[in-house]
This record gives C-alpha cells, structure tokens and sequence, in this order.
C-alpha cells in the first residue's frame, strides 16, 4: 500500500474538492452513455469532474496526464412483484397518490434501486483505492482525498440538475376572488348525494357553482368522454367564477376550480361557502376520481392511443444497429423522434457518425460543451447498436430464458437536450414543443456549427421561386429564397366525405340542443393531391404597390420550386387558429402517397416576352413639412451615407399600427412592418409580421434603413473593435460583422443572432459599411455565390413520418416510423418494433428521399 500512497502523494495537487458552481458529470460519459449502472461503471476525473466510460477514459488520462479518477458503480437491487413485499427487505412500493415527483406520495425517482460501489483508481496501472484503503494513508492524503470523494458524491449531478427531480403539480394559488366571493340567497340547499346536471341529467363529472348553487357538468374532453361543457357554459353566461367538484368533498378540502383564472385553486373559505348551500364539509365522504387522481392514471398509462402507435397488434421488438430506442426525459418525444429520422439519412451519419473517432480525439477539454461531440455521440448511440439491448427486468433470474421485453436500455440524450436547447425559452424546458419547430431549430444550430467543412443540412436546403403579376400592367416580379420545409395546407372544402361530416355535425347540434352526450365524430378525409392543389394556386395580392403604375392595384403570387433537395420535408399544416383564435388542431387523414413526383411544380423563371416590374422602391413616407434632406439614393456620399436623414420621420398609418398591436404584437414590430410594406395595408403587414416573428430585432426599437439610430435619437458609436474581432474569429468577414453590430445597436450578443439568423442575406453582401467597396472597385470583384443547394429530379419515396397525437402541439405525444430494408418500423421512445400498419394517413411531419433516375 506504501507504493499507492506514494503515487497518490505525487498526484494529490491534481485532487480537487468541487466547489458550489462546479459542473459534475458523474452519471454519464461524455463521449458515450455509458453510466453507473452499465458493465464498467463510470470513471470521474477527479480535476475536471467529466465522466467517463471504460473505452474512453484510457484516452482521457493518455491526453490530459490526470490519473486519479472516482470509480462509480451501480447495481440494480434484486425485487419480486409483491403486493405485499418489494422482495428486497423494504417496505411495499407505494402507489403515487399526488401529482408530483420526488416528494412524499408522488412519483418514486430511480436512484433509490441501486447500490453503489465506490473507490479511487490510479491509471495508468489501474491501481484501486478504497476508503477503507484511505485509512491507512497518511493524513494529507486521507484528508484531501476523502474531502473530494465525498464531495463528488454529495454534489448534484449535471444530468439530474437538468431534470425535474421535486416537481409538485399539485401546488394550488388562493383564488382570487375566495375571500370577496358573491353568495346569491337564492333558497337553493344542495343534498349530500344523489346529483345530477340541471341541464342534461349527466350524473358524474358533476361541479357546484358557489355563487348560485348551480350543479352542472363539466368539460368535454377531446375524445368526445366527459361532460357536456354546461358547467363552462354557465360561467360565461353568469361570470360566477368559482366551481367545487362534488364527490370531492372531504374534511380535508375538494376541488375548486376557477374560471375567470382557468386553474385549480384555493378556496380558504370552503366551508363556509359550501355551508351557505346547506353542504356540511365535515361529513361529507369521497366518491369521485379528485383531478390529481385522474392526471396520476393518464401518466401512468402514457402511450395508449392506439392508432398511431399500433397498440391494437402485438408488435415484435426489435434490436441491433439502428434500431436504438431513446428515452423520454420528461415530454422530449419531439427531440426524440427527430433524431432517429436525422440518422438515418446518410449526410449525418457521414458527418458526425463516421468520424466519430475524430472528433473524440480533437474534442475540446469541455466535450460535454461542444455541439459537434454531443450530437455525434448521439448519432454513434442510435447507430452503434451498443444500447440496443432489452430492459432487465430486476425480477427476472439471469439464468432463465424468456420472451425480450418490448422496452430497450436506450439512451438517454440528457447532454444533447441541455446544449441543444440552452439559452432557448422553450426547448431549454421540460415542456412538450412541436417537433416542427424543434427540426429547423436544430438545422439552425447545424448552419451555425458548420460554417467550414461538409454541411449536413444542405440535404434539406432549397430555392423557392416567387413570381408576382400586377394584374394592370401584366409585368412580373421574381424573387428566390431559402427554405427546408415545404408547409402543405390542408383544404378542409375538399374533403371527400363532405355528407358524412355534415351529418355528423347536424347530429352534434341536436345532441347539444337537447343537452345529449354528442355522437363521435367522423375523420375528415382529404385527398393528397387537394393540399399539393392549394400549395400552388396563385393567391391574390390586394394593394399591391406597383412600381410599373406607380400606385397600388391587384397582384397575383404564384410559389414554386427553383430547386428541388435531396431530402424533402412537407409539414402537414394541422394546427391552426379558430375564428376565436383558439389554437385547434384538425382531425384529417390524407392518402400520402408513398411515391411523389412534383417536377411540375419546378418554377421557370422569366419567361420569353415577358416584362419584368422596375427595379424602383415605394414612395419614401415622409411628413410634407419637414425639409427634405440626406435623399441621396442608395449609397449617400462622403459627409452623409444614410439613406435617410435623422430630421425625416417615417409616417406610418397609425390604424394599421394600432390593429396590429391590439393583436398583442409589440408596438415596434408593427410601426416596422407598416414601414416596410409601404403603408400598403393590414394584410400585407400582417403577413410581414408573420414572417419576421424569428427575427431576432423583431421587437428591437424601429432604425430607418441606413441609420445607425432610431430618428430624431443620437446615432450609434463606431462598432466597437473587440467586438468586431470577435465576431471576425468566428468565421464571418469584418463587413459582415460591421454590418451586424450596426443592426444591434453595437450588442455582441443581440449581434451574434442577428448574424446567424441572416446568413443568405450576409453570403451575398458585395460591398463594405457606407457603400464603398473595401478591396477595390466593386467592378473588379467577383460576383458573390448564392446559397449552396443540391438540386435534381423532383422524384421523391418516402421513407419515415413523424405524428402527433393530441390536440395541440403542446401536449401529447410524438412517434415515428422509418422504413428500413423494406420494413416499417417503429419509434415509440424506448420501444422500437416491426410496424404492421403504419399509419400513412395521420402523420405530421413526412421525409421523401429523391429517386435516382
């Protein structure tokens, strides 16, 4: 043990105590998911705090020279189902009687089933250090090093500070209005049981208005079960806010719920106001499901709509390389079912999989911090066929043989969901997210980290021609832009079951008049050719402004491809708004075909004879009485390159400006899309709102083009050198970041994402700040290259789907199917099977590959 004490003598300035603020990743590698709890263990450097599994930590120690590392080994502890015994000496697992995590009566976190095993090892020998071994050492030693175990054993983990380890969804407010509530003296005594809804004789689901006494029905859920909304209808009627839900009532409380604050609250005067109706709380017994009861039986059942994920067959599991099951960290459905169809097209798996290797290797000393190595050691996971393995069941003797479990070990992408959604207000949340959205975020942060070298998003990236027609004059305008997703509408008009849905509704109206449950309703069914129909019909553009005619008058825009990607993406448009504004989601099935040729939709350009619109602006909007100066053109001169002098105020039309901001728009967001679209009217302001929501100055106060300032304010200092040096380290060119620190007010960081979310606009830049070419005459440069895209044949197959169950895109649950080697398969999270009716017609998200001719 001499020996020992002595090496760790040597390396001791290396030990370190982690510190509050320290990061400790002690439950997963950073270039693997390997953990406590698989064969190894995990390997903690006891310097950096980074874990490591056995295949990586050699490579750790050889780069870094650290040797002295925490073992850390986890074994699951041995239990029988009992009702009566957990089968391993401790009391009987209790069901979860509130809606919470970690926290007495909710749901039971994991670390609790393991033991864990822990000690020192000195590499490059491997020698093996245990506290008892510690005894023995001298004082300094013991010392130093005991304080570091133990302090990495008591710190919290990176991983688990990301989850939700003590949530409480039982967590109730005092209503507001519990303490002033209105009580009518209107006679009514309601008995103790016996109730019934006042309007449809529903004899469950049943709440108490406690302002009038009222008993009536609840909500009608999405699945047409529940009540019949008379409860909900009597609020809006009267205004009376608050509700109890009858068979809730105890000595201990019920449930209240309010209305006007459209949550379960906290009535502090129960009691007594449930005594005004004659209710006796303190006799009162339970005979309903409370609303915690009811959530606690759909978390446990998670998984259970049975069309898309094929719940009404027995699916056979499935296992190997690619076939990778990802656990669901709370709501990460989205994440999960994205990734599993980004690796199977083979640019990310050259990019990020096949030089995996080499990116471990020129990883930075924080891997757990770089984009490139999170998101390939998540592509080598889905793809290695090393996590691929069934679930062990701790009650399942080793040694007997049994049918595989549909539920795989997996993987678990903690790393990858921290970095991916750090700093974002909503992926950076346990929250549910459209999966949409979470696609061309993720493409995003891939543009950023590819800037040099092989850009695996380049598979999905595509022109779009846009050609307008004045209708007056007959000439036409084109413009191209980017884009990566094609967004089909869904034309509910051309449904081909039009008699049945009328009827249904004719039968949902007769329902609701005589106070009915309604009957179920039937699935639109739209045929695919009617949302590729609307996609390329010419939409009609009022008050357009003309510069043929010079004043507004009618235009036409026709969108099609000017390019076709390797990879094409369609958005089924399901969710949308209704005349309430109410987010809803629409209940269709379209016959996606499994082959698409598009070739027709290929834009043409100008055609042979025909005129193009002249290249001038709108009229510039300014008062008549201010002097007009500093209208130079486009480029201004020597003393004054603003467009726009800071004497000139833009007049906007202030009702256009005052609709949109009662739209819940900031205020400068609409005083620019009124300016930008040249006062032109509140459809094409709108639109322009609409399709600038992302920008990152979206709400950033209103600068006139070519002004450093907003008007009639003092205008922007030179952008700062350290900041323009910074901006130049990350690959941009110094006009480009001058031009980006101009547009921010001089922010780094407003300027950072300003820069990222204009890159087309930046690629094509050809002069400097203030017009004048910095390498000479703009004649003598080279024409700037447009964005890079792949274009071909617009024969596509499809290959996987993403759908969606639920009625908005912020709850529910996302899976997905990828045909691979002629079969479909499955993708529900952890469990990955053969598909044997994959529902073609229900997606959300659909991924073509081109054909090869």
């Amino acid at each position: 043990m001499a020996e020992v004490s002595e090496v760790l003598m040597s390396v001791l300035s290396t030990v370190r105590v982690p510190r509050p603020g320290d990061r400790v990743h002690k439950d997963e590698c950073a270039f693997s998911f390997a953990s406590p709890e698989s064969e190894g263990g995990l390997y903690v450097c006891m310097n950096s705090f980074l874990g490591f599994g056995g295949q990586f930590v050699e490579r750790h120690h050889a780069r870094t020279g650290q040797r002295a590392y925490l073992h850390i080994t986890r074994t699951r502890k041995a239990q029988k189902e009992d009702d009566n015994s957990s089968g391993s000496g401790d009391p009987p697992k209790k069901k979860p009687t509130r809606l919470a995590i970690g926290i007495e009566g909710g749901f039971d976190v994991e670390q609790e089933q393991y033991e864990e095993d822990v000690k020192v090892v000195l590499f490059p020998d491997r020698q093996e250090v245990t506290s008892e071994d510690l005894a023995t050492m001298p004082d300094v030693v013991r010392e130093r090093v005991s304080l570091s175990m133990a302090g990495l054993l008591a710190a919290d983990s990176v991983s688990h500070a990301l989850q939700v380890q003590q949530w409480d969804g039982e967590v109730r407010q005092e209503s507001k209005h519990a303490a002033e509530l209105k009580q009518l003296d209107n006679g009514v005594k309601i008995p103790p049981s016996g109730w019934r809804c006042e309007v449809c004789d529903l004899q469950e689901n049943l709440w108490m208005n406690l302002t009038d006494g009222k008993v009536l029905c609840g909500r009608r859920y999405f699945d047409g079960s529940g009540g019949n909304n008379h409860a909900l209808q009597h609020f809006q009627q009267t205004g009376y806010p608050l509700a109890v839900k009858l068979g809730t009532i105890t000595p201990d409380g019920a449930d209240v719920y309010s209305y006007d604050e459209d949550d379960m609250v906290l009535d502090s005067k129960l009691a007594e106001h449930l005594s005004h109706f004659g209710i006796d709380m303190m006799t009162m017994e339970k005979t309903e499901r409370t609303m915690t009861e009811l959530e606690i039986a759909v978390n446990q059942r998670v998984g259970e709509w049975e069309v898309i994920q094929e719940s009404g067959a027995t699916l056979r599991p499935l296992w190997g390389p690619g076939l990778t099951g990802m656990k669901n960290l709370g709501n990460s459905c989205y994440l999960n079912s994205v990734m599993q169809v980004l690796f199977t097209i083979p640019d990310f798996q050259e990019k990020y999989v096949s030089s995996f290797e080499k990116i471990v290797d020129e990883a930075p000393s924080d891997p757990t911090q770089d984009f490139k190595t999170q998101v390939a050691k998540l592509g080598y996971g889905l793809l290695s066929g090393e996590y691929s393995k069934p679930t062990p069941d701790p009650g399942d003797d080793p040694s007997a043989s049994s049918e595989p479990r549909g539920d795989q070990v997996g993987i678990a992408p903690r790393m990858f969901k921290a970095l991916v959604g750090r700093g974002h207000p909503e992926f950076s949340t346990n929250r549910q997210q459209d999966a949409q959205e979470f696609l061309l975020h993720f493409i995003n942060m891939v543009e950023r980290n590819c800037r040099s070298g092989a850009n695996p998003s380049e598979a999905f990236r595509f022109l779009v021609e846009e050609r307008i027609v004045c209708q007056q004059s007959q000439k036409a305008k084109y413009t191209q832009r980017v884009d990566y997703i094609v967004q089909l509408p869904v034309p509910m008009d051309q449904a081909t079951n039009t008699e049945e849905l009328q009827e249904a509704e004719r039968l949902r109206e007769e329902a609701e008049a005589s106070g009915n449950p309604p009957p179920a309703a039937p699935r639109a069914r739209i045929p695919f050719s009617a949302c590729l129909d609307a996609l390329s019909e010419p939409e009609t553009l009022t008050d357009f402004w003309s510069s043929a005619v010079q004043g507004k008058t009618t235009a036409t825009k026709t969108t099609r491809f000017a390019s076709f990607p390797d990879y094409l993406v369609i958005q089924i448009k399901k969710f949308t708004f209704g005349l309430d504004w109410v987010p809803k989601k629409l209940d269709v099935s379209i016959d996606v075909p499994d082959t698409l040729d598009l070739s027709a939709l290929r834009g043409t350009g100008q055609q042979p004879g025909e005129e193009l619109l002249p290249e001038v602006a709108p009229p510039p909007l300014m008062t008549p009485d201010v002097e007009v100066k500093g209208i130079l053109g486009s480029r201004g001169n020597e003393e004054d390159d603003s467009l726009y002098s800071p004497l000139l105020s833009p007049v906007l039309d202030d009702s256009t400006v005052s609709q949109l901001c009662e739209m819940g728009f900031p205020m400068e967001a609409c005083r620019k899309a009124v300016y930008y679209t040249g006062n032109t009217g509140i459809d094409a302001a709108m639109n322009w709102v609409m399709s600038h929501m992302d920008d990152p100055d979206f709400s950033a106060p209103f600068v006139l083009p070519g002004c450093s300032s907003a008007p009639g304010s003092t205008p922007t200092e030179s952008a700062s050198e350290e900041h323009l040096a910074t901006i130049v380290s990350m690959g941009f060119s110094r006009d480009q970041a001058s031009r980006a620190l101009r547009a921010t007010s001089n922010v780094l960081e407003r300027a950072v994402d300003w820069i990222f979310s204009h890159l087309d606009d930046l690629e094509s830049m050809e002069v400097s700040e203030g017009g004048r070419s910095e390498g000479g005459s703009e004649a003598s440069r080279d024409p700037p290259p447009g964005p890079r895209v792949r274009d071909g044949p617009g024969k596509y197959e499809l290959f996987a789907f993403i759908s969606h169950m639920g009625t908005s895109t912020m709850c529910g649950h996302y899976v997905c199917h990828i045909k691979k080697d002629q079969q479909w398969v499955i993708f529900n999270d952890q469990k990955v099977c053969a598909s044997e009716k994959p529902p073609k017609d229900l997606g959300y998200l659909y991924f073509y590959r081109r054909v090869a001719e």
